[in-house]
């Protein structure tokens, strides 16, 4: 019997949780910063070198994303993005 692919996600408090389902979204470690799997900027800053990929991260909703602690691309989630910046996000 095979064993199902699991996928690292990271948690509500930060940690890591395996998971057999893949995230939705795509996040930096570094930055704090989550967005889609297909932003654009996320593309250009993993053709730049290893040091991206290294902190990336990935989540299983937008709800769990926030709650670590990461805000919304300003990119390819301008809506969601304004509204952190409206509540005053920095």
């Amino acid at each position: 019997m095979t064993q199902p692919k699991l996928y690292r996600l990271v948690g509500a408090d930060g940690s890591t949780v395996a998971s057999p389902t893949p995230g939705t979204l795509g996040g930096h470690r570094k930055t704090r910063v989550y967005g889609r799997l297909d932003c654009k900027a996320a593309r250009r800053a993993l053709g730049t070198g290893r040091s991206y990929e290294q902190q990336r991260v990935f989540f299983a909703d937008e709800a769990t994303a926030v709650t670590a602690g990461y805000r919304p691309c300003a990119s390819c989630l301008p809506e969601a993005y304004a509204q952190w910046k409206a509540k005053g996000g920095k």
